[in-house]
């Protein structure tokens, strides 16, 4: 697996806190590489799909490495 979306709904006031509110639930998953792929505010709050990385393209995968090279 190389990243993981999420998508959901916060009752939240503004684009921002929508924003603020989805990476700060990636960051408690433990996931430090994040972005967000779509949020939309309307009325009540804002839908986001947020996206975090455990690795990017070109990234050397951990469990592919000799055990030197960890």
């Amino acid at each position: 697996m190389d990243a993981i979306d999420v998508e959901t709904f916060f009752v939240c006031a503004s684009e921002e806190e929508g924003r603020e509110l989805a990476l700060g639930l990636l960051e408690k998953f433990g996931l430090k590489d994040t972005d967000i792929v779509f949020i939309e505010h309307s009325g009540a709050g804002a839908r986001v799909r947020a996206r975090g990385y455990l690795y990017r393209a070109g990234d050397q995968y951990a469990w592919l490495a000799g055990e030197g090279e960890k």
